[in-house]
């Protein structure tokens, strides 16, 4: 498919977001005991005493868990904002980001730490919003034959900025007593290019065409083709959509209608199935597992970080050549084996359990981490996409917050063999995608809906062996 300058554009300047929510997740990991002598600092100023280790810790873990609890809450407005603004709605929240950092930013001049707690929050809201946001605005302004491959984009903008944050977190960058609340700004830099370059960009078609009836204002499709051959056929597929489409759904709907009961279902698995699967462990506490067998531990999460990317990359090549299920297929059943052997590896084998971490985060980075955050665009036609979006980021925030909050005491409990729960959950999602997640690759939005409207998905074996509907 011809790709334009502006569809490329388009897509970059939306990536901007994710990019700036890695960077927030990766930036509080090395730093965290700088962060937390000025919680202890701020405390004696006002009390005249150290505070508890217990409270400090429990202050910390806040800290850093609420932005997932703040993109909780967020994913609860991507409905409102998307059908009542579209893509302006990212932009309209990329101020959160704005807000979030500048709090973050401010906490050590005010000397407050319930700044930057509430800064967290604020930026938490913006991150459950722009991640459904972003895939809805990224594949409906796609080609069908590059929509997934451009949907990966976010992800791979997402572990770039968990990487860019690692580095900046560090003692030799901007992890230091003077310069962490400047780290914690620097995410102004993409928020204010987006707000550059977004307004620039575009209207999605097909929000235009099917949410608001503006078939002329649609047209605007040629500037992302460039093919008046290729705008033709595709303003037709989205009239036919429109066709088969009801509009003004609410969230009541959208659980009751029958021909969307399966495309929840495999939302849920999907998405279940990568957030409690051990990837988020891993990110969330690799420079704790490995500062009890390296010295420097630190440099060693820059790995895991390098890896993330790096195969974020491998699944943007192959999205459109293996398709969505074979990379699922293959992240999940490696996940399952890889947390299988950090059971069993002997804790004299240091080496070989931090190959299995970043075997790991390879299969996941590879399908389920890509993946889970766009298939439900694919699966949903127009007016329930906004809703299943909502329902995903719901899904993998809610996943994460509570994978943090559990992983700790049950790795205590459970020792070595907490890897065997996250094992079994990769098995069931395996399971489940081999027998009821259809093939999306090269398929038109309506092509996947009617197979839901029609005989409510039974799978057939295709001549390849996978599991499909037909």
């Amino acid at each position: 498919s011809h790709l334009t300058a502006t569809l490329l554009t388009s897509i970059l300047a939306a990536v901007l977001g994710s990019l700036q929510i890695g960077y927030h997740t990766g930036n509080v990991n090395a730093p965290a005991k700088i962060i937390e002598e000025f919680f202890n600092h701020t405390w004696r100023a006002r009390h005249n005493q150290s505070m508890p280790d217990h409270s400090l810790t429990l202050l910390w873990s806040l800290s850093v868990s609420i932005k997932d609890f703040g993109a909780l809450l967020g994913s609860l407005g991507v409905k409102f904002l998307v059908d009542s603004y579209g893509r302006n709605s990212i932009l309209i929240v990329n101020g959160l980001s704005v807000a979030g950092a500048c709090m973050m930013f401010a906490s050590k001049a005010s000397e407050s730490f319930e700044v930057l707690i509430l800064g967290r929050l604020v930026f938490g809201l913006f991150c459950g919003l722009v991640m459904s946001m972003n895939p809805l605005y990224i594949q409906e302004m796609s080609p069908t034959n590059l929509r997934g491959a451009f949907a990966t984009l976010n992800q791979v903008s997402f572990a770039s900025g968990i990487l860019v944050g690692m580095v900046a977190g560090l003692e030799t960058v901007l992890g230091t007593e003077h310069y962490w609340a400047m780290m914690f700004s620097l995410s102004l830099i993409p928020a204010v290019t987006q707000y550059l370059v977004l307004p620039f960009c575009p209207e999605s078609p097909r929000y235009l065409l099917i949410n608001r009836g503006e078939e002329s204002r649609a047209e605007s499709l040629q500037r992302l083709r460039g093919r008046a051959d290729s705008v033709f056929a595709e303003l037709e597929e989205m009239k036919e959509e429109a066709g088969h489409t009801q509009s003004g759904l609410t969230v009541y709907e959208f659980f009751r209608k029958r021909s969307y009961r399966q495309p929840i279902i495999i939302v849920l698995v999907v998405n279940l199935g990568s957030q409690l699967s051990g990837f988020n462990a891993i990110i969330n506490y690799s420079t704790r597992m490995f500062q009890a067998k390296f010295d420097q531990a630190k440099y060693l999460t820059l790995g895991v970080g390098a890896v993330n990317v790096t195969f974020t990359l491998v699944a943007f090549f192959l999205m459109e050549k293996a398709g969505r299920r074979k990379l699922l297929l293959t992240g999940f059943i490696s996940i399952a084996v890889c947390n299988l052997l950090m059971t069993i590896v002997d804790s004299a084998l240091r080496s070989l359990q931090v190959l299995l971490v970043f075997c790991l985060i390879s299969a996941y980075e590879l399908g389920p981490g890509p993946i889970s955050w766009f298939i439900a665009a694919e699966l949903f036609d127009q007016p329930g996409r906004p809703i299943a979006m909502a329902f995903t980021s719901m899904l993998n925030w809610g996943g994460k917050f509570v994978l943090a909050l559990l992983f700790p005491p049950l790795l205590k409990l459970c020792g070595a063999y907490v890897y065997l729960l996250f094992m079994t959950v990769a098995l069931l999602a395996f399971i489940f995608t081999w027998i009821r997640l259809p093939e999306t690759k090269g398929r038109t939005f309506d092509d996947i809906a009617a197979e839901f409207r029609g005989a409510e998905g039974i799978p057939l074996h295709n001549k390849t062996g996978f599991n499909t509907f037909t």
